[in-house]
């Protein structure tokens, strides 16, 4: 019987053989193989920006860091205001913060000789610590409906300077503007610019300025009429005078910052009363 044994190179080769068409069907099965699907890294939207809060109508919270006394004191304040605009009769309405608040206080000797004694009704409904978002809430809830006053001074947005940035307090007094063309369309708007506060170096005066520059661009010399009260309240170096100002950094007038208040805005006043009474007799142009 033959037997056949391979000798070495006959080994090699088969080997190699295999070895081949080991790789090679490895190759066969790779090729028949799905490619892997690469994988598709997806940026994450950036978050949305938080909303304004100088144009979202709200009351007075304590959420909004306004100590539990000043909101009862808000809400109380509110009601009076309400009332007030139910009995009409309103030819002349204050509008703003505590700044305006003060007129009837601080300024009661200024008031009592310029407006209480005026042949037209006036009135002002100023909240302490309040922003441009309290004062659309209170518009919209009562105080602004009701009557018809024929000219509105409205002096808001201080307190947003910090809560919110230059950028969203303008859009919260734009807002507010907007908001008295809507409930009173036949009145005047007497925008008084934010009044500088603090020493003349205080950074605030800068956010002031800033704000005051782009709000100026609402005066369209028909229904809104721009007005920048500051200059008028600081002497050549941009410091309040002394007995100007209650506080100390400079923020709320004391008596004498009434009286340059009333004096600066008692003619830009007379004259848009003027025209709201022309146009009543059907005298406009």
């Amino acid at each position: 019987m033959n037997t056949f044994t391979p000798d070495s190179s006959f080994r090699r080769t088969i080997l190699a053989a295999s070895i081949l068409g080991g790789l090679t069907l490895g190759a066969l099965r790779a090729a028949d193989a799905p490619a892997p699907v690469p994988t598709v890294v997806v940026p994450e939207a950036p978050p949305a920006p938080p909303p304004n809060t100088a144009i979202v109508p709200v009351p007075q919270s304590t959420a909004d860091r306004i100590p539990a006394r000043q909101v009862a004191a808000f809400t109380r304040m509110h009601e009076g205001f309400v009332q007030q605009a139910k009995q009409g009769g309103i030819d002349v309405l204050f509008v703003g913060d505590s700044i305006m608040q003060g007129w009837p206080s601080t300024g009661k000797r200024v008031w009592d000789q310029y407006y209480a004694a005026a042949p037209f009704k006036v009135v002002e409904f100023g909240i302490g610590y309040d922003r441009t978002q309290h004062v659309l809430w209170r518009l919209q809830n009562g105080e602004g409906q009701g009557f018809s006053p024929k000219v509105v001074e409205l002096l808001i947005g201080t307190n947003n300077l910090g809560p919110n940035t230059p950028d969203q307090t303008i859009e919260g007094i734009k807002a507010v503007v907007a908001e008295l063309r809507k409930d009173f369309p036949t009145a005047r708007i007497l925008l008084l610019g934010i009044l500088p506060r603090g020493p003349a170096d205080d950074p605030k005066r800068r956010d002031v300025a800033y704000v005051n520059a782009a709000v100026s661009k609402l005066n369209d010399l028909d229904h809104v009429f721009y007005f920048d009260l500051g200059p008028k309240l600081l002497d050549a170096d941009g410091n309040f005078p002394p007995g100007e100002m209650k506080d100390n950094p400079p923020l709320h007038p004391d008596a004498a910052g009434y009286e340059v208040w009333a004096q600066a805005t008692k003619e830009p006043l007379a004259n848009l009363l003027k025209l709201a009474e022309a146009e009543g007799k059907g005298l406009k142009n």
